[in-house]
């Protein structure tokens, strides 16, 4: 129950400072928020991803938070990536390259995101579809997420998204 608060709060503080943001200058590259299960956040994640471009394809960004927590164990994650969308009317092809920081946590003094325990990194690939619609609405992502670091490689690692697209 409570990474389903932790997502809701993350997309809800995602969507507050999107506004802001549209308030003070017009935005109209592609921008995203979603929760996505698998992929570089590991468990669960909810994630902003932005073009950096003023198109809805192109090279971008993405940056996102994950926490779960199980008996006295918790996950924290925080993936940080940059991707490229080949494609066309709202159908693309995302490609992308990035890392995860990772900390896992005991959670019997109920510290929140306590970065006291062991943490590490590790790099995240994404090759997969998006399907994101040209102007605002539903979008949808599933992907293949290669995960590496110095100890090996995870070549099918998986993701799963839903979120909105403005």
């Amino acid at each position: 129950m409570s990474t389903i608060k932790f997502t809701l709060f993350t997309l809800t503080i995602l969507a507050f400072l999107n506004t802001n943001v549209k308030a003070q200058a017009p935005i109209s590259r592609a921008q995203n928020v979603f929760v996505e299960l698998g992929g570089p956040g590991l468990l669960v994640s909810a994630n902003y991803d932005t073009r950096f471009t003023q198109k809805r394809d192109g090279i971008g960004g993405r940056l996102g938070a994950g926490y779960m927590s199980v008996d006295n164990s918790s996950l924290f994650t925080l993936p940080l990536q940059a991707n490229y969308l080949l494609g066309k009317e709202g159908k693309y092809f995302e490609i992308g390259l990035g890392a995860t920081y990772i900390n896992l946590g005991d959670d019997d003094d109920d510290d929140f995101l306590s970065f006291d325990s062991s943490s590490s990194l590790i790099g995240t690939m994404t090759f997969g579809y998006r399907y994101q619609p040209e102007t605002s609405g539903f979008s949808f992502r599933a992907s293949i997420n290669p995960i590496f670091n110095k100890s090996g490689f995870i070549p099918y690692f998986a993701g799963i998204s839903l979120g909105y697209a403005f």
